[in-house]
C-alpha cells in the first residue's frame, strides 16, 4: 500500500519563469531524467518524483526558486516540452498542467492509450478519481489548480497535483504513485506537503471508513433534505473535536517564506563533499579522460550536484536549498544563474546520455565517480561557509553569464 511519504510548506510565488531560463529547464530536466531511466528504469523514475524531497531538489538544481510553489509548475511544464520529443523513445508521457491544460487530462491519456496500447479510459478514470480526493475527500483549505500525470507505456503512473491557500499565501503539493495502490480512499497519497491548517477532514484515510460508510448509510436513509436540517442544527451546538490518534512520525520538508539561501537551509557537510568531489575527480575524469572543451571546474561543482539528482538516495534530499547552489536562481537566489555553466552543463549531461545509449559508458560512469566520491569525503572534508561561497559567485557572475529577473550581471 502507498503511503504518505512526508509534508513540506510551500510559498505561493507569482511570476513567470523567463524564456531563457524555461528552455535550459526544458533540457536539463529532459536529458536529467533520461540518466535516470538509463542508470535505474522507469518505475525508479516515477518513485522518485512520487518523493516530495527529490521533486523539490530537481526544481531547484534546474535554477527555480529553491523553496517556493512555483517548482512543481515549472518542473511538470519542463518535463511535458522535453519529454514529449522522447517519448516513443522512453515510454513516458506526461499530461495535464496547470488550469485549462489540466482539465484536459483525461483526453490526453485516452488518446495516448489508443496510440501505445494501454487502456486509456481506466487512466482517464483514475485521473479523475485523485482529483476529487484531493479537492473533495481531503478538505484542507486548499483548490487544487494544477494536476499532471505522468504514465509508462506499460500503465503504471504517478500524480502530482497542487492546490493553493490564496489568503495564507500557501500551497500544498500532493503526490500520488500508482505501484502498490489498492484503494483510492483508504490512505492512498505517497505524500501530501504543506503547513499543518488545524484540524482538516480527510475521508480519504483508511480511518474514515466507517465515516463514508455512515454518510452513504445517512443519504439512503434520511434523504439530502433532512440531512441539511441536521446539519444546521449540530452548526448552533457545535462540540469541540475529539482528538485524534496518532499517525506516524513521516519526514517534514519545511519551506520557508525567507526567499535567500541561508546556511541553516544547507547541510554543509554533503555540500563541502560535492566541492571536494568536484575539485578531486574533475581534473582527473573531465579532462583527461573526458577531454570535453570548455568543462572548467565550475560546471564540474554544477555537474556533482547533478550526480547527486541522478544517482542519491532519498535520504539525500531533505535539504533541497543545497542544489540552488548547482546553478543559482532566476530571483538572484542564492546568486543569479550563470548560463555559461548551465550550458556546460547541458552539454555534459547530453553528451554522456548520448553516448550511453550506445554502450559507450565512460561519461555516465565519471558522472557516477563523482556521486560516490561526494559521499566518501563529506565524512571530514571542511571548507568555506555559505556566505563566502555566495559571495564568491556574485563576483564571478559576469565572468559566467550570470543573469536573473532583473537582467545581467554587470563588473562591479
Amino acid at each position: 500500500m502507498a503511503q504518505r511519504a512526508g509534508s513540506a510548506d510551500l510559498p505561493l510565488h507569482g511570476g513567470r519563469v523567463p524564456k531563457w531560463l524555461g528552455e535550459r529547464m526544458t533540457k536539463l530536466g529532459a536529458v536529467i531524467t533520461e540518466a535516470v531511466v538509463h542508470h535505474y528504469g522507469r518505475d525508479e523514475l516515477l518513485r522518485r518524483l512520487a518523493h516530495p524531497f527529490w521533486f523539490q531538489s530537481f526544481g531547484a538544481v534546474m535554477g527555480m526558486d529553491w523553496h517556493s510553489s512555483g517548482i512543481t509548475t515549472s518542473v511538470l511544464g519542463a518535463l511535458k516540452r522535453g519529454l514529449t520529443p522522447l517519448s516513443s523513445e522512453l515510454g513516458l508521457h506526461v499530461c495535464g498542467g496547470r488550469g485549462s491544460h489540466s482539465r484536459k487530462t483525461p483526453d490526453e491519456l485516452v488518446a495516448i492509450g489508443d496510440r501505445v496500447g494501454f487502456d486509456g479510459g481506466a487512466l482517464a478514470t483514475a485521473s479523475r478519481l485523485v482529483a476529487k480526493v484531493d479537492s473533495a475527500a481531503v478538505q484542507d483549505g486548499f483548490d487544487l489548480y494544477l494536476h499532471g500525470f505522468i504514465v509508462t507505456d506499460d500503465g503504471k503512473w504517478v500524480v502530482v497535483q497542487q492546490g493553493m491557500n490564496g489568503d495564507k499565501r500557501q500551497a500544498r503539493r500532493y503526490h500520488w504513485l500508482s505501484e502498490g495502490l489498492e484503494s483510492f480512499v483508504n490512505s492512498p497519497h505517497t505524500a501530501i506537503e504543506g503547513r499543518s491548517q488545524g484540524s482538516i477532514i480527510n475521508l480519504a484515510d483508511r480511518r474514515a471508513e466507517r465515516s463514508r460508510t455512515g454518510q452513504l448509510d445517512l443519504l439512503a436513509t434520511l434523504g439530502p433534505d433532512r440531512i441539511l436540517r441536521e446539519a444546521a442544527a449540530l452548526a448552533l451546538d457545535i462540540a469541540k473535536p475529539a482528538p485524534q490518534p496518532d499517525q506516524p512520525l513521516l519526514p517534514h520538508l519545511i519551506m520557508p517564506a525567507h526567499h535567500d539561501v541561508r546556511e541553516k537551509d544547507v547541510n554543509m557537510k554533503r555540500l563541502h563533499g560535492n566541492l571536494a568531489a568536484a575539485a578531486d575527480r574533475g581534473p582527473e575524469d573531465f579532462e583527461q579522460l573526458l577531454l570535453v572543451r570548455g568543462v572548467g571546474a565550475r560546471t564540474v561543482q554544477a555537474l556533482a550536484m547533478v550526480a547527486e539528482v541522478v544517482h542519491g538516495a532519498p535520504c539525500r534530499f531533505s535539504d533541497p536549498a543545497r542544489f540552488s547552489l548547482a546553478h543559482g536562481g532566476k530571483d538572484r537566489h542564492p546568486f543569479p544563474v550563470p548560463l555559461k555553466v548551465y550550458d556546460e552543463t547541458i552539454k555534459m549531461m547530453k553528451s554522456a546520455v548520448q553516448k550511453g545509449r550506445l554502450g559507450r559508458e565512460e561519461e555516465l560512469q565519471a558522472l557516477k565517480r563523482l556521486d560516490d566520491q561526494s559521499r566518501q569525503l563529506e565524512r571530514y572534508v571542511t571548507g568555506p561557509d555559505l556566505k563566502e561561497i555566495v559571495a564568491g559567485e556574485f563576483r564571478n557572475s559576469p565572468d559566467w553569464g550570470g543573469r536573473s529577473v532583473f537582467g545581467w550581471e554587470e563588473e562591479r
